[in-house]
C-alpha cells in the first residue's frame, strides 16, 4: 500500500471524482449498496492471487496475456448462446496464439460485470432531443425515455454478473475447453477457406499430438497454473475484468480477507506484513481508464488499496513523469503480478509516445506488464454514420507496438482487444469493423450492426488478428534458432500486414 496515507475502501471519496453518476434519489441509491455489501463475493482471494502469479509469468516472459471481450455488455445479451460464442471465441484465439507462441495464455474477458462506460460529454443530442448521455445498463437505459441514472441497475448488474460467471465456471468444467474438440467452439460461419484451413491444420496437428502423448501415458499433466491443479489438457483458468468506474459498486464488493499463504509465497511475496489485505470481489482484473486516472482522483485512489491485480490505460496524453508518479503510488513495493500497462495510443502515434513511456519505466525499475489495444485509438465515424474501424489500422497499431518493444529492448506481453463471437438470428457475425480476410466493406456495416457502444471484430477477423500474431512469434522462435534480428522483425505479422487488410 501507498505510504503517502492511511486508505480504506470509501477513502477514495474525499477526492475528485471523474465520470461521476448523479443519481437524483440518494436513499434508494444507499440502500441498494448495503444490500450489494451484504451479497456474496463474486470471485475469491484464491483465485486472485492465482492470476496474480501468473501475471507475473507474463512479466517474465514465461506466458502471454489475452485481455478481450465486449466493450460494454448488455443485460439483453446474457443468453446461453452469447456467453458460449464468448468463450469459444477466446479459446478459440488463445489456441492460435500457443501453437505459434509455444507459451501459456493468461485468458481473461471483459465480461461478467463490463456494464458501465465513460463519456466525453454528460449529454448529447438525440433526434431533436438533449438527453442525459447513455453510460451503460447499470446506469441508465438505451432508451431515450431511460436516461435517469437508477440504482436499481447496480443491483441487476450483480446478478448478470453471477449469472455469467456461473455459465463461463460451468462450461469450463464440463469439457467445453478440452483440446480433444476445439472444433466445437464453432468455426461454421467463417466464410473465407483459407482461414478455416489455417485453424484445421493446428486442430489436425494438435489432434496428433494428442494421440501420441496419449499412446506414451504423458497426455495429463501438472499446467502452469499456480498449484497445478488443471489437467493441460481438459480445463483451463479463465479470469473476468471491467473497467473499474463505478466506485460505489467496487466499494460495495470490497472485503477485507486473509491472505492465502501459499499464493504469497509463490509470489515471492512472503514478507508480506499483513494477514488479511482488501480484495474486491467483484472480478479478478480492473483497470483504470484513460479518463479517470488523475494522479489526485478518486479511482487512483481506490485502487491503490486494493490487492487485485489491476490494469492502467496508457494514451498519448500521459507524460512519461505522470506514469511513473501513478506507478508509485499504485505499486509502492514493486511487486511482480501487480501493474499491466495497457497502451491505446492509435496507428500514428505509437511511435511518439511509446518508446519514451518504456524508457521512464525501465529507469524507475517497476515491474509491468506491456499490452497493446490497437482498438479505442483508431474509432472512425462512416460515411453513413456508423462507429467503426478499420482493420488495417488495427494491425497497423498492434504490429508497431512489437517493433518498437524489440527496438527498446522490451516485449509486448499481450493484447487487449474489442471482439464477439455473437451471431444474429440467421446465424451471421456481425459486421462492425471494416477489413480482415473477409473483406468487410463500408457498405456492408449495416447488414449486422448490433454493438450500442464501440465497433467489435467479430469472429472471423478476430482469428486473422489470432494469426498474425502467432505467426509473428513463431517466425521469433525460428530466428532464435539461427536467424538475425532483422529477421525477427520482418516475420509474418509484417509481411502479412499487406495482405490482409
Amino acid at each position: 500500500m501507498d505510504s503517502s496515507g492511511s486508505w480504506s475502501p470509501s477513502s477514495w471519496k474525499s477526492k475528485s471524482i471523474a465520470q461521476d453518476v448523479e443519481y437524483p434519489d440518494q436513499e434508494k441509491l444507499a440502500k441498494v449498496l448495503s444490500k450489494l455489501h451484504t451479497l456474496p463475493d463474486l470471485v475469491t482471494p484464491s483465485e486472485i492471487e492465482r492470476l496474480r502469479f501468473q501475471l507475473s509469468l507474463v512479466q517474465r516472459n514465461e506466458a502471454f496475456l489475452l485481455h478481450a471481450g465486449d466493450c460494454a455488455e448488455s443485460f439483453d445479451a446474457c443468453t446461453n448462446e452469447n456467453v458460449s460464442a464468448k468463450i469459444g471465441l477466446i479459446l478459440s484465439v488463445s489456441l492460435i496464439l500457443i501453437w505459434g507462441a509455444r507459451l501459456p495464455i493468461v485468458r481473461i474477458g471483459r465480461i461478467a460485470g463490463q456494464y458501465a462506460k465513460p463519456r466525453s460529454s454528460k449529454m448529447e443530442k438525440v433526434g431533436d432531443r438533449e438527453v442525459l448521455s447513455f453510460r451503460g445498463d447499470n446506469v441508465n437505459g438505451l432508451d431515450i425515455d431511460d436516461r435517469t441514472p437508477d440504482p436499481e441497475r447496480l443491483l441487476r448488474a450483480y446478478f448478470h454478473s453471477a449469472t455469467t460467471l456461473n455459465h463461463v465456471r460451468g462450461l469450463l468444467t464440463s469439457g467445453f475447453a478440452s483440446l480433444h474438440q476445439p472444433r466445437d467452439w464453432s468455426l461454421s460461419h467463417v466464410r473465407s477457406p483459407s482461414l478455416k484451413n489455417e485453424f484445421e491444420e493446428i486442430v489436425e496437428s494438435l489432434t496428433d499430438a494428442l494421440d501420441f502423448s496419449r499412446t506414451i501415458g504423458q497426455e495429463s499433466g501438472p499446467s502452469f497454473e499456480l498449484g497445478g491443479a488443471r489437467s493441460t489438457v481438459g480445463e483451463v483458468d479463465f479470469y473476468t475484468s471491467h473497467e473499474g468506474l463505478m466506485l460505489p459498486y467496487e466499494q460495495a464488493l470490497t472485503r477485507l480477507c486473509p491472505v492465502p499463504k501459499s499464493n504469497t509465497d509463490a509470489l515471492g511475496a512472503s514478507n508480506l506484513n499483513e494477514q488479511k489485505a482488501y480484495y474486491n470481489t467483484s472480478a479478478h482484473f480492473i483497470w483504470i481508464g484513460d479518463r479517470t486516472r488523475q494522479i489526485d482522483g478518486g479511482h487512483v485512489e481506490y485502487f491503490r488499496g486494493i490487492r487485485n491485480p489491476i490494469g492502467i490505460k496508457v494514451g498519448p496524453s500521459m507524460k512519461s513523469e505522470e506514469l511513473v508518479r501513478l506507478l508509485d503510488i499504485v505499486n509502492p513495493d514493486k511487486a511482480y503480478g501487480r501493474i499491466t500497462l495497457i497502451t491505446r495510443y492509435g496507428a500514428g502515434k505509437v511511435e511518439d509516445f511509446l518508446p519514451e513511456h518504456i524508457k521512464a519505466v525501465k529507469t524507475s525499475q517497476h515491474p509491468v506488464i506491456w499490452v497493446c489495444d490497437p482498438m479505442h485509438g483508431n474509432t472512425l465515424t462512416s460515411s453513413t454514420g456508423l462507429k467503426t474501424r478499420h482493420f488495417h489500422t488495427i494491425i497497423s497499431e498492434l504490429t508497431s507496438c512489437i517493433r518498437v518493444h524489440s527496438e527498446c529492448d522490451s516485449r509486448l506481453g499481450g493484447v487487449s482487444l474489442e471482439f464477439t463471437g455473437e451471431l444474429n438470428d440467421e446465424g451471421f457475425s456481425v459486421t462492425e469493423c471494416l477489413g480482415g480476410s473477409m473483406e468487410l466493406s463500408e457498405e456492408e456495416l449495416g447488414l449486422r450492426y448490433q454493438s450500442f457502444c464501440d465497433p467489435r471484430l467479430n469472429f472471423e477477423q478476430s482469428l486473422d488478428i489470432a494469426f498474425l500474431i502467432s505467426n509473428h512469434y513463431k517466425n521469433e522462435r525460428r530466428a532464435r534458432v539461427g536467424g538475425t534480428m532483422k529477421e525477427q522483425r520482418d516475420s509474418v505479422l509484417f509481411r502479412e500486414l499487406s495482405v490482409r487488410k
